[in-house]
């Protein structure tokens, strides 16, 4: 099992993300390796709050070009956590 900040990589602030926050729920980018129950342990551990459940999307690579050069973006993962009734993030509701 990986630590705390090896999991949690950084909260993703978009405007889709910022309208999750009316339901308690929070997007976080997360480490390739980490499963559902490691996430929510992490949260839990860091932001001292009540997890009710976990989902996790992996972000395929993409192609890009630039020029005659042609690469791929980093395959990444995020996970979006929903809170418990009445829980929140406060060092995050201020975005």
């Amino acid at each position: 099992m990986t630590s705390n900040k090896m999991i949690l990589i950084h909260p993703i602030i978009s405007e889709k993300s910022v309208k999750e926050k009316e339901y308690n729920k929070y997007v976080f980018r997360v480490s390739l390796d980490s499963n559902k129950s490691e996430i929510k342990k992490a949260v839990e551990s860091k932001f001292k709050v009540k997890v009710d459940r976990v989902n996790i999307i992996k972000v395929p690579a993409k192609t890009r070009k630039m020029g005659k050069h042609i690469g791929k973006t980093a395959q990444w993962k995020k996970a979006i956590v929903t809170m418990k009734e009445g829980q929140s993030i406060k060092e995050l509701d201020n975005i």
